[in-house]
């Protein structure tokens, strides 16, 4: 019962982060695309209130103006809309999806004892961490190198690093698939704290300057222009590394951390064409398509570095580690249930047997077999994601065996 209430709190906090995830991401975008497209104004009363900018739009069957006022506009309206909801509530439901999946089972899910053999407590208090000393080194390479000259160039090339060390530490301290997940949401966090901490607290502090009839800083909007713009490049990374988990190709790599920087990198490179795109018809920036073709260049890599090995008929547990193709046994002859059976109560009873039924999930007898045949081979033979981490320490050669009895029909007695 404990697993059935586990599974409807992470569909539903996965449906309200996905949710929230996408009014935070659309909302960016529109603004990024907006201060790409602005225009001087033509209109001198614009001028004279000190619009930088304007765009027409139509949309929905009506005409849209939104203009930007340079540091303020002449006076603040009853009803200003503040963007930080979508930020906070991605995030808060994030971090409950994360405790939920990982931490609350992190002995399952968090922790391959092939890499860091270590507690449940330790390996969520390292997981932790890494979202707060992520922020705290980000943080202070933005402050530290920002004014400085080429200081755009230099934190860039300052949190590329950082992501760079991080993503090798969690995969080599943690299980694959929560390696990814974890520096996909170290960077949200990151996100969402450049909301909490700089841009939101910045933009209070220009509406209290108004308020008050005191010159407006224009360093706060600086600063929150800067993390903001911070937060589109972040963008697309965090979406991979939240997507990846679903693929098991990317996580279970033996240079996963190798995965995931080319990926991020990728996604960081397509985002800055799309940024540059928007300019770039308005003659300000330079051609943006050497960044996509860079990011498309990278993914092509990938895709022929990855491709499985080819493998020669043989016993699986010939194979190298990784190199386990389901036809590489075909030639041998069918397993029978009998063979099956041991494989299955010796590495998959304990969890999916009479006293835990992970996922409502028993093959414990010939019938239940038969009928989740087709999922068995998925998880355990095609992907390779069960036994979770390997916990029961399956071999290639109990993959095989499950691999030539699907492949003759799955029979049992």
């Amino acid at each position: 019962m404990e697993n059935y209430f586990l599974d409807w709190a992470n569909l539903l906090l996965r449906w309200v982060h996905v949710i929230t995830a996408i009014a935070w991401i659309g909302s960016s975008f529109y603004f990024v695309f907006l201060d790409s497209s602005l225009t001087p104004p033509e209109d001198e009363d614009l001028k004279k209130q000190g619009v930088s900018g304007e765009l027409w739009a139509v949309h929905g069957g009506g005409f849209y103006h939104p203009v930007k006022f340079a540091v303020s506009p002449p006076q603040l309206p009853k009803h200003l809309h503040w963007f930080f909801w979508e930020s906070y509530s991605t995030w808060i439901s994030g971090f409950a999806l994360f405790t939920v999946s990982y931490l609350y089972s992190a002995s399952t899910y968090l922790i391959d004892k092939s890499r860091m053999d270590w507690a449940p407590a330790t390996a969520i208090v390292v997981a932790l961490a890494f979202f707060v000393v992520f922020w705290l080194l980000y943080d202070a390479v933005c402050r530290i190198f920002s004014h400085r000259k080429n200081g755009d160039a230099i934190v860039g090339a300052l949190v590329f690093a950082l992501v760079c060390v991080a993503s090798w530490l969690a995969c080599h301290w943690f299980a694959g698939r929560a390696a990814f997940l974890l520096v996909g949401a170290m960077i949200a966090t990151a996100m969402s704290a450049n909301v909490f901490f700089w841009i939101i607290p910045g933009q209070r502090t220009v509406v209290a300057q108004i308020q008050a009839g005191q010159p407006v800083d224009p360093i706060h909007g600086q600063r929150g222009k800067q993390r903001s713009v911070h937060n589109t490049y972040f963008t697309l990374p965090v979406i991979f590394a939240m997507l990846s988990n679903h693929y098991s190709f990317t996580w279970s790599h033996p240079h996963n951390w190798l995965v995931l920087i080319l990926m991020m990198f990728t996604g960081a490179a397509i985002r800055q064409f799309f940024v540059m795109r928007h300019g770039y018809k308005l003659g300000r920036n330079g051609n943006p398509l050497p960044y996509a073709l860079a990011g498309l260049a990278v993914i092509v890599g990938a895709i022929v570095w990855m491709r499985p090995a080819p493998v020669a008929p043989q016993t699986a547990s010939a194979a190298g580690a990784g190199a386990f193709a389901p036809d590489s046994a075909s030639s041998e002859a069918p397993s029978d249930y009998k063979a099956v059976q041991a494989v299955l109560e010796q590495r998959c009873y304990m969890c999916h047997g009479a006293q835990v039924q992970m996922k409502n999930l028993r093959v414990d007898s010939a019938d239940s077999a038969k009928q989740h045949a087709q999922a068995i081979y998925q998880q355990v033979v095609v992907t390779r994601l069960m036994p979770m981490n390997n916990a029961t320490g399956i071999t290639d050669a109990d993959r095989a065996v499950i691999s030539r009895w699907f492949e003759a029909g799955a029979p049992v007695p």
